[in-house]
């Protein structure tokens, strides 16, 4: 095993949770993060790598890949651990739920109206947060993945507009093991304890899109560009060779897992 792939020791966990960053939260989403710190960061064995590439201020968009609905939390850690407090854009029906919408709230995330006259508020609200200097989580593929064996998918192109728009660093972010952690459909596996490995890279090149019409076929490549990045995080966590192309899903996607 690489030295890059080490577990975080539990003198190095103890360490970021005394210096995470927890300015910023809002009352409940820095209580659920004070909740679940614990069993995200000491159950399962966490490597953290290229946290360097996380702005430490400033607005930037983070692009994630999505293997399972604990993604979240162990992102959340990740960011958390590396000085700043992110913002995710999630389904607008979270926010009907009791307590997950004071979270949601509080913590300043973004819902997405899907198929109603509302669809590009969170468009705008991303924009906007992106510009007042806040880091914006982004799951691209809009749900976890449909691939049968877990690589990225194709994304749609609003994380490539909002790239394009802002001129924010894109960060791409993959994690590999909490589809064991937390199947998708299944209950959590705590024992034995799993690998959970979340890893950045550096900003991704879209300096051919500067300047450039902002027409659906600059937008798509774009946010291939950006995928194309992840993809290659994911293939060197996994140990494997990617896909010649991505998993296709279709115009129809399942409702954002978060």
């Amino acid at each position: 095993m690489a030295d890059t792939d080490r577990p975080l020791t539990v003198r190095e966990k103890l360490r970021l949770t005394l210096r995470r960053r927890r300015s910023g939260s809002g009352f409940w989403y820095g209580l659920g993060i004070e909740l679940i710190w614990p069993f995200a960061m000491f159950l399962p064995k966490i490597v953290f790598r290229g946290g360097e590439h996380v702005p430490r201020s400033g607005g930037a968009l983070l692009a994630l890949n999505h293997v399972s609905f604990a993604d979240p939390i162990f992102d959340t850690a990740f960011v958390v651990a590396n000085g700043r407090m992110p913002r995710y854009l999630a389904k607008s029906e979270l926010w009907k739920v009791p307590v997950v919408r004071s979270v949601l709230a509080g913590g300043r995330h973004i819902p997405v109206h899907r198929a109603t006259s509302r669809a590009t508020d969170a468009y705008r609200d991303a924009v906007e947060a992106l510009n007042r200097g806040e880091v914006v989580a982004f799951y691209p593929e809009g749900t976890y993945t449909a691939d049968p064996d877990g690589w990225p998918m194709k994304a749609k192109n609003g994380i490539g507009r909002i790239a394009v728009v802002t001129g924010v660093p894109v960060i791409p972010v993959a994690n590999w093991g909490t589809q064991e952690a937390l199947p998708p459909g299944a209950l959590p596996r705590l024992f034995p304890r799993r690998r959970v490995r979340v890893v950045a890279g550096p900003p991704v090149d879209l300096s051919a899109f500067v300047g450039k019409p902002r027409t659906r076929t600059n937008l798509d490549a774009a946010t291939a560009a950006i995928m194309t990045d992840i993809t290659k995080l994911v293939a060197d966590l996994r140990g494997e060779q990617a896909p010649d192309a991505a998993y296709d899903p279709g115009p129809e996607r399942p409702a954002a897992a978060s």
